[in-house]
């Protein structure tokens, strides 16, 4: 098997090295191309650009695979649960029991906001968006804990286990924060409670009335975040290795992170699901009305939680989150007309040829909005939602970056398309 491939460029060959990956994943090693020929690789987007080597998340668009340290996300949704899933992709391997104790026990011990950071929350207008309060009181942390987030990726490393633990635990409490705060509650303190269980709590346990779970429910917020929790090299995740690379520390990578995920084309698409039903119901159609528009290429009817940038098969996300949607509905007593309406567009769209021709299969993002719906969450928490089951896969990928021996700040090239050098004119000559 050939392990260099051959370019040629104003008629001299160089010879790039081959790289293969463990499941036959193929890619050029053009590494020194620039400094032996002169030339980069334009690819905008990075569509088409390997930018690191990584351990964590096999994902295969084509034929709709998605592996986290080599188990399937089929296997992990049906037999595992949030906190074990991200202990397996940011150490990678699954946890044995004292492991996912330990694990849990320092989730707990550091869940609460310290009585400083609430502070912060008053300093937003009650209206702030939550990606926004989010992003900013999660990069304090870097200030309250000093000793955690030096900027020394020795130091850093050398208390990574309580920084990732802190991280995860403390970002589900302040997304719980910015709802109480937006709706003008007092905070909720963190119990030793699981995981899911207590972000139920922060959000929505009154006064001498704490709420009480429902195993469904539980399942069902544990399957959303655990499905969220790493998915390669997508734009948040490069965003945090690309921070991490220059030193950074954990919790300003993540502040990052949390910034590339608010943009509407990365972590608004469930949103977009939602506002997209909602307008259909509003119209009194059952979205037979709507289909044709979108085929009619109608940018005001777009079909939103269909296709992705990866997958060119089914979502295997998707299908497991459509099942659970249905069970949490039921379990709730809940008749949605949005879910009919999901349904109808999920129904048509994989029997009509100009979907099925596009690859337009539906994506995890088509059914997470009714779930989160259906408990409670409010359609302007989605993203936080998002960046508290990606967090572990944030977290796995600066781990990463921070651990190679021989790193290097990421830096990538252009390709200039600017004037050419042309000389100053002073003011009073210009016309």
């Amino acid at each position: 098997m050939a392990t260099t491939a051959t370019l040629t460029l104003e008629g001299k060959p160089y010879e790039l090295p081959v790289m293969t990956g463990t499941e036959g994943e193929k890619a050029i090693d053009v590494r020194q191309l620039r400094k032996e020929s002169g030339y980069v690789c334009y690819d905008q987007g990075y569509g088409n650009t390997g930018s690191c080597e990584s351990q964590i998340t096999y994902l295969d668009g084509d034929n709709g695979i998605l592996r986290h340290r080599g188990y399937p996300i089929e296997q992990l949704a049906e037999q595992s649960e949030f906190v074990e899933t991200a202990y397996l992709i940011i150490y990678g391997d699954l946890p044995n029991p004292k492991e996912r104790r330990d694990f849990g026990d320092l989730m707990r011990q550091h869940a609460a906001i310290d009585t400083q950071m609430l502070r912060i929350f008053e300093g937003f207008p009650r209206e702030a968006p939550p990606m926004g309060m989010l992003t900013s009181i999660v990069s304090s942390m870097a200030a309250y804990y000093p000793s955690l987030a030096t900027n020394n990726f020795e130091s850093d490393l050398a208390n990574f286990d309580l920084t990732a633990a802190m991280a995860i635990s403390k970002i589900r409490t302040i997304v719980a924060g910015v709802y109480r705060y937006r709706h003008g509650m007092p905070f909720n303190y963190p119990k030793d409670i699981p995981f899911c269980d207590n972000f139920l709590h922060l959000m929505f346990s009154e006064p001498y009335k704490d709420y009480v779970t429902i195993p469904e429910v539980s399942r069902a917020l544990n399957l959303i975040l655990l499905l969220h929790a790493d998915h390669e090299q997508n734009c948040s995740t490069s965003t945090v290795r690309m921070v991490g690379s220059s030193g950074a520390n954990l919790f300003t990578s993540l502040a990052a992170g949390i910034c590339a995920l608010s943009g509407p084309l990365h972590g608004g698409a469930n949103t977009a699901v939602m506002q997209m039903l909602q307008t259909i119901h509003d119209e009194g159609d059952d979205g037979t009305r709507f289909i044709e528009s979108a085929k009619s290429g109608d940018k005001n009817h777009r079909l939103m939680g269909f296709g992705h940038a990866v997958y060119r098969n089914y979502d295997p996300r998707a299908r497991i989150i459509g099942h659970a949607c249905d069970v949490v509905l039921n379990k709730l007593g809940i008749v949605d007309p949005l879910l009919d309406i999901a349904k109808k567009l999920e129904e048509a769209a994989l029997k009509d040829e100009y979907f099925l021709s596009r690859k337009l299969y539906p994506n995890v993002d088509f059914y997470s909005g009714i779930i989160m719906r259906a408990l409670g969450i409010p359609t302007e928490l989605f993203t936080t939602m998002f960046a508290i089951g990606r967090s572990p896969g944030w977290i796995a990928n600066w781990k990463e970056v921070a651990s190679q021996p021989k790193g290097r700040i990421y830096r990538p090239r252009q390709l200039y398309t600017g004037p050419v050098k042309r000389d100053y004119v002073p003011m009073a000559r210009r016309h």
